[in-house]
Parts: C-alpha cells; structure tokens; sequence
C-alpha cells in the first residue's frame, strides 16, 4: 500500500510540472492597441488585402513564443453615389434617365480572420456579407513561408496585377479604382458576349513568391482566370494552344529603399521613404466562355515622401478570338493613370487623378479622358475614413459622333461619391 501511495503521488506531481511547463510553452498573450512595438509590427505585418495583421485597430492574440498570431477583424464601407449619363445619342422618346445607379450603396461588409501558425504558416479568411455568389468569400488562404525570399500560396487572393488593386482595401486615394481598369473594353460585333476588362483583381489559384534583400520582389503562379465570382473549378483544355485554359500570372518589383507598403495614404506612416518600381505580364487562355485569349502587360512606379504619396501606371491588353469563334481577329486596349496624394494636416489628404483609356481598340480612334478629385479625413482615435471624390468623362479624338457616343456607354459622365468606412 506504502508504494502504492508513494508511486501514485509522483505520478500526480509529474503530471502536474508536465502540464505546467505545457501551459507555458503555449499561454495566450493578448496584444492590445499600442503593445505591438515597430519590430514587431514588421515582422507580423502580413499583407491579407484589408487591414495590417499588427495594426492598432483592436487586438491580436498571440502565443508567448510568437509562433501563434490570431487577429479577428472588421471592415465596412458604406457610399452615397450621384452618377448622370449622357444622352448618347439616343430619342428622349425612349424615356432615358440621365441620373441613374445613385443612392447609398454598401460595397463592402467584411468580417475575417487572418494570422500565424507554428512561426510558419500565414493564412487570412474573410467574407464580404454585402457581395453575393462565390464574391461572398472574399479571400481565403493559406501560405507557407519557407523564408522571406519564398512563400508558397493556395487559395483565393489577389492576382499580381497592377498597383491599384494590391493596394490594402481600406487605403485607397480614392474611393473607386481607375475606369481604366474597371470598365469593360468594347469590340466591334453586335451580338458579343466577350467583354473582358484590363483589371483582374481576386481569383483562385497558386502562386510563389518572396523578397529577395528587401529590394527585390517577385511574384508568378496560375489562376482560373474566371474572377472573383466563381468559387469552382470550371476550366478545361485550350483548342488552340493545347495547354490548360488557366491565367497564368507573373510580377517583378525594384523597392530600392526596402519594402514599400501597400497603402496610398495612411496617417500613421508619415514619414516614410519607400519607393516600387514594377512590370508584370499575364495571359488568361479562353477566358471568356472559351472565346478569347486575353494577353495583359503593365509597368508601375508608386511612392511614399514623408506627407507625399504618388504612383502612376500603364497597362496592355489584346483579346485574340480562338478559331472556335471563326475568325482570326485581334484587338489592342490600353489605358493607364497617375495619381498624387499630399497630407494637409495629420488627418486630411487630397488627391488628384488623370485617367485614360483606349477603350474602343487602337485600330479605332478615340480615347476617355477622366480626370478625378479626392479629398480624406482620418477621424482620431476613431478607425473611421471619410472620402468624397468627383470623376468627369471626357471623350477626345473620335472620327464621328456615334464612335463618342459609343465609347463611354456604361459609364457615367459624372460621378461623385461620399465614403464612410471603418475598420476593426
């Protein structure tokens, strides 16, 4: 009975120490606004397309060795659209409103979760309550990083194209993106369905990555090429080219002064001096109900001076019908923007925008012209952005009336936009 006692109680007591020496390796920290130091920010400052992992808008839990990250969070983005129409042309007798596509709108009600495991794995779920079909899940990824000069990534995630759309969600210069890369492209046939347009934006697929020194970045993978609203594997072979009819994708950047953030104005980054230079190409095989093959090519600069931030771009496509469409006709589209952005006061930015666009092919003349105003307050210790912007189409270089009337259908000649946002 004497053993008996004496093995079960140190069976109790290494129990016990085990479970404690457990409980320490793995114990919750809760990092609350302002714990998270400037090193430490930049090594969990994992880019998930919304908001910072290590940014001080609520809180982040993290294990006591740092290998665990969990941070929950919140982003909604509610706007008041005014958009008027031109005439384009037409009878007043088919009863055209010029004002239409105006009202309050909710583009974006994000509710996500991204983070760290075992020191590794980087990973970022998050889904847009205010989209519907597959654009509900916004974003979701995982990401192994076997050092920052290669990071391995699956799942659905912005595609390595053009400035504006990497840009971090809430930390735009402007409320809307360029047109140049949102308005779809027009082609020469009546009954058409292929309307593809330079942006690509989210998509699912895979892709490798990294940033070599802190200067040199690059991205390439494969994607399905079908966007953010299809969330199934819906692709098949080339007819043409015989390869899979996927987007293949690839970026390279020169930041010559380290790692540029993805933002175009945040007021905690006022003295910074960052620098990207980029070029990316991608190639999206039959894209468009197996009718096009849509090549795309860009260039990019953007930078951070202190209370200054600028950026412009340039970018390429040519839509190729394939043969099952029975005709060997290729178009060229190109368009491109630059923006400045410059902090009045620690809260206040404004910015300005010309765009263009080469909407109707370059074997047709004629161009869109939209020049933009912007203007942004950062309430203090809020988490709130306000914005308000105005964009005017302007049509140049037509041979006739009906090519001007033609070339910015769609598009509203004015546009202005209140934006309040907040993020969590």
């Amino acid at each position: 009975m004497k053993y008996f006692l004496l093995f079960a109680f140190s069976l109790t007591f290494s129990h016990t120490t085990a479970k404690e020496h457990e409980e320490e390796a793995t114990s919750i920290v809760i990092k609350k606004p302002g714990d998270i130091g400037e090193e430490e920010d930049k090594k969990l400052n994992m880019e998930n397309g919304v908001i910072p992992i290590a940014d001080d808008r609520g809180f982040t839990l993290q294990s006591q060795d740092g290998n665990f990250v969990f941070k929950p969070y919140m982003y909604l983005q509610t706007t008041l659209n005014f958009n008027y129409y031109d005439d384009e042309g037409l009878d007043k007798a088919y009863n055209q409103d010029n004002i239409a596509n105006s009202g309050f709108a909710i583009p974006y009600a994000i509710i996500g979760f991204t983070g760290r495991a075992f020191g590794k794995i980087d990973y970022n779920v998050s889904i847009n309550a205010a989209a519907s079909g597959g654009g509900l899940l916004q974003q979701a990824w995982v990401e192994y990083a076997v050092k920052p000069s290669l990071r391995f990534r699956v799942g659905k995630f912005k595609t390595p194209f053009t400035h504006a759309y990497l840009t971090t969600l809430g930390e735009t210069l402007f409320p809307q993106l360029p047109t140049s890369l949102t308005a779809v492209t027009i082609l020469p046939h009546s009954l058409n369905a292929v309307t593809p347009n330079i942006g690509t934006g989210f998509d699912l697929g895979f892709k490798i990555h990294g940033l070599v020194n802190q200067k040199f970045g690059y991205e390439m993978g494969v994607w399905n090429g079908t966007g953010s609203g299809q969330n199934t594997a819906a692709k098949t072979f080339s007819d043409d080219i015989h390869i899979p009819s996927l987007l293949y994708a690839g970026r390279l950047t020169l930041q010559p002064k380290g790692m540029m953030p993805p933002t175009q104005g945040n007021p905690k980054l006022l003295h910074e001096d960052k620098m990207l230079f980029g070029c990316s190409v991608s190639y999206n095989v039959e894209s468009e109900n197996e009718s096009t093959n849509d090549f795309r090519a860009g260039i990019e600069f953007s930078m951070l001076k202190n209370r200054w931030y600028a950026a412009a771009e340039a970018y390429y496509m040519n839509t190729g019908f394939t043969k099952r469409q029975k005709t060997d006709e290729s178009y060229n589209f190109w368009g491109g923007y630059a923006q400045v952005g410059y902090f009045l006061t620690t809260q206040c930015q404004i910015g300005l925008r010309y765009d263009f666009f080469d909407r109707n092919g370059s074997s047709k003349d004629g161009l869109l012209n939209m020049p933009a105003a912007s203007i942004n307050y950062f309430v203090p210790k809020t988490n709130i952005k306000l914005s308000a912007m105005y964009q005017y189409i302007g049509r140049t270089g037509h041979a006739t009336q009906l090519d001007r009337d033609l070339d910015d259908l769609g598009i509203s000649t004015h546009t202005a936009c209140l934006m309040l946002q907040y993020a969590f």
